[in-house]
């Protein structure tokens, strides 16, 4: 069936012939089996057409039985496939009953409802429903759900779906149900239930309007004391939406569960949102600073899909950036508030870089509405989620902060209810503000990343300075020849001692201007220049676009030293660091000598000498880019990548600033511990960020660079400094290293979320025996190829997050990969694709990395029957 999957292309959608008056599901649960009847009350739309078929979806189901107004239909008077039934002869309106049975215990792809340890739950978006019940399985077709759930009491005791619980019933033979509705019309992909023992933790939120909201986190028992925080930021995120945008909870209940078999985050069925317990579980002995930001952020998100995804959804899953790109950039902003907005900011745009634009410049790079898919799982991307989160922003950006809130009014007050389009939110942001949006929509249209090339002149005697901004767009699969884009730049500029100047902009006196490039290229005129001044483009990064201006050292480190803009502070020191890098592998090419020139080394000691200003940014600053984001940054230069190369280089210049720096380090290892007991907050946060930034440091040092490692672990008294030290250890040969990590392992080894850290941690060893030490760790009593947050753990690490092991000369790193791809098609594919877009990038690399890259690909590729998530993937990169 995989390998006859068929392109979905956007240009071909139609809406449904059919309106969906209601939706009952009555679930049976027993054994082995689940028996599912639908009950379906359904009218052929007047616009439709008259002569359609009616086609329900439905994949893996059991038929034992279909009613067509009370009448059993006998076989022939339906036609099923391995897609689902049709019907050829139905009323204008109708009742259809179908009875289906399923089987979770051997749904390892945990897609629809699945076994998760002792629970049953359910994962329907993108097209999980189908595998429950036959159904219109797409996003445009809402409707209203009445759901009863009946299993035997002692083992289901908690039965849970979307909505408010209506009715409870008891039944003979130790039976009970739980009937629920769900008075908001929701597609199928928002449908969720949960069925097992749980613990629950109760609490309350009083709405604006004084409606009181009953809140459930549901856990496995061995848990329930891990839930405060989740709890805490949910309460956070409720108060926020109402603050912010104006929108309140609208059912009396929002219950999250927690479980730890789940292939994505978290997932946004209304009222009833099941979570990866990483997003869930928390407390200080077994959850980091990360963790704790994690759950706040993905919590939110979460909940901010009621409106942004719920009450108004995709009209087709080609506009899923309406609803993720939006949640996204919502909860951006609400963690900018709860924690440090700079460091947020910095945070994603880093991983923007080192996710989104190498997708944007390989074979899977589409447009942030994607005109056709294979496999639509494969589509849940950097791209569809962070870059549109960046076209929300710029489109925040363009109309102002007030007209933005007036948009998102005006769009709610016209779509709420509806399946709609991008179009439909631009739209309202056009009508509510008056600006003119029309060419900002190639955005949504176009895949790449723009190149914004940037030179300046200086006219000293008429005091002006002039901006020349050219873009280029790169050709991208099927996408050549591209318009310009809209391109919103946030300017200042810097005098050479540091001050900001107030310079004049088409009459126009300030400090700061909004430039918006509409075409090719375009000249902007400042005057009132009579010194020579450095230029701060992009603040704030104020569109997804790799900036090239020819600024030199002494430029960039005024940025660094003085700019306002917290985002352009770190991004100066990021463009020296770039910059220093590509002068060292031009100089290792041509066997050259390499030097740190001297400024560059001051420059960032400048920064750690008054870190304590602001610790959380100057950590951002002092971090280096990974041996993976320089990969990026060679690639996007057309430079084939030599990983050897690259990790030597990448060495040499960490020893370079480690070395003259090295007091200043352990100074401020000192000066950033905390005292007492773990708090979660902002400024705690931002000191042990730095103090553990510190750590890795001084533990590049030979002779004392695991004595530190092992002073900081004897210190850690929080979960946080403990990783951090772990973390480093694992580099080491030292008998104190294998002990840290048996005691870690003895200590946790009951403890799930803690022990995918002890696996992580040995993935990302910088060891020469990390391959066989990963393929060993694979036999461990507490790993399993069916549960994704072990894989993610273990296997991902090591492929997406060490690239040094990973990228072996003799490509045994990626056979090895090759060989879990294909062990995942047959058990979870959906991980399985992920797994396997690690080697997209093969083309980059010189030889012989490229060549062991390409044929770990075709071996994947030879498997008959591969399933389309992976053939789609493996075929793009191929190509």
């Amino acid at each position: 069936m995989a390998e006859t999957a068929e392109m979905h292309y956007l240009k071909d959608y139609r809406p449904f012939d059919f309106e969906l008056k209601s939706t009952g599901l009555d679930v049976s649960i027993h054994g082995t089996f689940v028996d599912v009847t639908a009950r379906l009350v359904m009218e052929r739309r007047q616009d439709g057409d008259v002569q359609a078929p009616l086609f329900l979806h439905g994949e893996d189901l059991e038929i034992l039985g279909i009613w067509l107004d009370g009448r059993l239909l006998a076989p022939r008077e339906f036609l099923q496939d391995g897609q689902g039934v049709t019907f050829f002869d139905v009323p204008v309106s109708f009742e259809l009953v179908t009875k289906v049975r399923i089987f979770p215990d051997t749904n390892t792809a945990l897609e629809g409802l699945y076994r998760a340890g002792s629970m049953l739950c359910t994962q329907c978006e993108a097209e999980g429903f189908r595998k429950i019940t036959f159904y219109p399985d797409r996003p445009d077709v809402m409707a209203p759900f009445h759901v009863r759930i009946e299993a035997d009491r002692s083992l289901f005791p908690v039965l849970l779906s979307n909505g408010n619980p209506v009715k409870n019933e008891t039944l003979p033979g130790n039976r009970h149900a739980v009937c629920w509705e769900d008075p908001f019309p929701k597609p199928s992909y928002l449908f969720a239930l949960v069925a097992g023992d749980l613990a629950c933790q109760k609490d309350f939120f009083r709405t604006a309007d004084g409606r009181d909201v009953q809140l459930a986190i549901y856990t496995e028992h061995e848990n329930a004391n891990q839930c405060e925080h989740a709890m805490v930021s949910l309460k956070k995120a409720m108060t926020w939406d109402e603050d912010v945008f104006g929108l309140s909870y609208d059912l009396d209940m929002y219950m999250i569960v927690a479980t730890n078999d789940f292939n994505m985050g978290a997932m946004e069925n209304k009222g009833l949102n099941i979570f990866n317990s990483k997003y869930v579980l928390a407390r200080p002995e077994t959850a980091t600073d990360g963790d704790f930001e994690g759950i706040e952020s993905v919590i939110a998100h979460e909940y901010f899909h009621n409106w942004t995804g719920n009450r108004v959804t995709v009209k087709n899953w080609f506009q899923l950036s309406l609803k993720e790109g939006l949640t996204v950039f919502r909860d951006q902003q609400f963690t900018a508030d709860m924690q440090s907005a700079s460091v947020k900011r910095i945070q994603d745009v880093r991983s923007l870089r080192a996710r989104q634009f190498p997708e944007d410049a390989g074979p899977m790079a589409h447009s942030v509405r994607p005109e056709a898919y294979l496999e639509m799982n494969n589509f849940y991307t950097a791209t569809v989620y962070d870059k549109g989160a960046e076209l929300i922003r710029m489109i925040h950006t363009l109309t102002g902060p007030e007209n933005f809130r007036s948009g998102m009014d005006l769009y709610f007050a016209r779509h709420d209810g509806k399946a709609v389009t991008c179009e439909d939110f631009v739209a309202a942001m056009e009508d509510a503000s008056g600006a003119d949006l029309s060419l900002f929509r190639l955005w949504y249209a176009q895949a790449g990343t723009p190149v914004l090339h940037v030179t300046t002149d200086w006219d000293e005697g008429k005091g002006r300075l002039t901006l020349h901004l050219r873009q280029d767009i790169p050709d991208t699969p099927g996408q050549k020849n591209k318009k310009p884009m809209v391109i919103p730049i946030r300017t200042a500029f810097f005098s050479r001692s540091g001050e900001q100047v107030l310079l004049d902009y088409r009459g126009k006196k300030d400090k700061e201007f909004l430039l918006v490039l509409r075409s090719k290229e375009e000249s902007f005129v400042f005057d009132g220049v009579s010194l020579p001044v450095v230029p701060s483009l992009l603040r704030g990064f104020s569109a997804p676009v790799r900036l090239r201006i020819p600024l030199n050292t002494e430029e960039l480190a005024v940025l660094l030293a003085w700019d306002s803009d917290p985002f352009n502070r770190w991004e100066a020191g990021r463009m020296l660091v770039e910059r220093t890098f590509r002068q060292l592998v031009e100089d290792h090419r041509a066997g050259r000598s390499m030097v740190v020139p001297e400024d560059v080394i001051a420059a960032f000691q400048a920064v750690l000498e008054n870190a304590d200003q602001d610790p959380a940014l100057a950590a951002e600053i002092l971090n280096m880019p990974s041996e993976g984001e320089l990969y990026h940054l060679l690639a996007a230069e057309k430079i084939a990548v030599n990983p050897l190369m690259v990790h030597e280089v990448r060495e040499f210049f960490l020893d370079a600033l480690a070395r003259p720096l090295k007091t200043l380090w352990e100074r401020t290892w000192y000066a950033c511990r905390t005292q007492g007991a773990y708090v979660f907050r902002a400024a705690d946060v931002s000191k042990r960020r730095l103090k553990n930034l510190s750590l890795f440091w001084l533990s590049r040092f030979p002779d004392t660079g695991f004595g530190w490692v092992e002073r900081a672990a004897e210190e850690a008294s929080c979960m946080t400094d403990r990783m951090a030290a772990l973390q480093l250890a694992a580099h080491f040969h030292e008998e104190g290293s294998r002990r840290m990590l048996l005691d870690f392992e003895r200590e946790f080894a009951q403890d799930a979320l803690v022990m995918d850290k002890w696996f992580q941690v040995q993935a990302l060893s910088r060891r020469e025996n990390t391959l066989a030490r990963v393929e060993e760790l694979m036999g461990h009593p507490l790993f399993s190829m069916k549960n994704p947050n072990k894989v993610r753990a273990l296997i991902g690490a090591f492929a997406s997050g060490n690239p040094f092991r990973f990228h072996r000369k003799d490509g045994a790193g990626y056979a090895f990969l090759a060989e879990r791809v294909l062990e995942l098609d047959g058990l979870n594919p959906q991980v399985g694709s992920r797994m396997v877009s690690i080697l997209n990038a093969w083309k980059t690399f010189e030889e012989p990395w490229r060549s062991e890259m390409k044929k770990a690909l075709m071996h994947i590729r030879k498997k008959e029957g591969l399933s389309s998530d992976i053939r789609e993937v493996v075929d793009r990169a191929l190509a």
